[in-house]
């Protein structure tokens, strides 16, 4: 038997393509791994109790399950909650409805100097926001709105119209004009036009729109430290005044499930609207 006939063949493309697809899943899970092992150590230490909770025994499990960390940054948190909830809330919602106008008029009822405004509002997106914080400061003493939940949500609108107006321009340029033309040979004006036809269609570009400015309003604290007070400060500035604050010994377990408690109403945000989300991210990038 001569060497060339047991030599084995090459491997053909079939067979990089089954490493391929076994290579893939592996990697993916060691990323996915590599990701949840901050989440388990937040989760098995704020389940523990005070005497248990030292950096040095951080992968174990708890010998006694004990709900008194989270009781503990309930209380803590609880103003700072209540105010998130009023900022990312209320602010979402305005930002959403004055991107979907302004978006509607941009993209279906152009006028002269359309494009002009468009680039306009596309360079508010890239002004920093160190850049305007002390006439912003300014503005709100002027208007009596610093340190109030008021002016944190008037601060977070502004900035918010840019991007707002961004995904609901690109969104509206996929809807065919010949709809917007029928309802003006109905008669329909334009808020009728919008009401009618543009805002049962906009489902995808809201959720991606209150997903972006709720996580951006709830996970703020430049604003919230510069423009607040005390009375109306977010979760993020009570959580970061709360870190460390133990006097004796470090409360590892309430912080670690306060660090939990202000994540999860984002996480809940998007899981309740993320399937619309690529949706409306997609249908925006096809046209425009």
């Amino acid at each position: 038997m001569t060497a060339a006939s047991t030599a084995r063949p090459p491997a053909g493309p079939g067979a990089a393509a089954r490493t391929l697809r076994i290579a893939r899943p592996v990697v993916l899970l060691a990323f996915v791994i590599l990701f949840l092992i901050p989440v388990y150590v937040l989760v098995v230490t704020s389940f523990k109790p005070l005497q248990e909770a030292d950096p040095s025994s951080a992968w174990n499990l708890p010998h006694h399950w004990s709900a008194s960390g989270w009781s503990a940054a309930w209380d803590a948190l609880k103003p700072g909650l209540e105010n998130s909830v009023k900022i990312a809330v209320t602010g979402s919602l305005i930002s959403a409805v004055l991107g979907s106008l302004n978006g509607y008029v941009l993209s279906k009822w152009r006028f002269p100097g359309a494009d002009a405004v468009f680039t306009l509002f596309l360079f508010g997106m890239f002004i920093p926001y160190q850049a305007v914080m002390i006439p912003l400061a300014g503005l709100l003493t002027n208007m009596g709105l610093v340190g109030t939940i008021r002016g944190l949500v008037l601060a977070h609108v502004v900035y918010g119209i840019p991007i707002c107006t961004l995904i609901f321009r690109n969104y509206y340029v996929t809807i065919p004009d010949e709809l917007i033309e029928a309802a003006r040979v109905d008669g329909a004006g334009i808020i009728r036009t919008y009401w009618s036809i543009i805002v049962p269609v906009s489902g995808p570009a809201f959720a991606v729109t209150v997903i972006w400015q709720f996580t951006s309003m709830w996970n703020d604290f430049l604003f919230a430290v510069f423009l607040g007070a005390p009375d109306s400060w977010p979760v993020t500035v009570m959580l970061n005044n709360t870190a460390g604050s133990g006097a004796v010994a470090v409360q590892y377990n309430q912080q670690m499930a306060e660090a939990l408690l202000a994540s999860l109403p984002t996480l809940l945000v998007y899981l309740l609207l993320g399937r619309f989300f690529m949706r409306g991210l997609m249908a925006g990038a096809l046209k425009g």
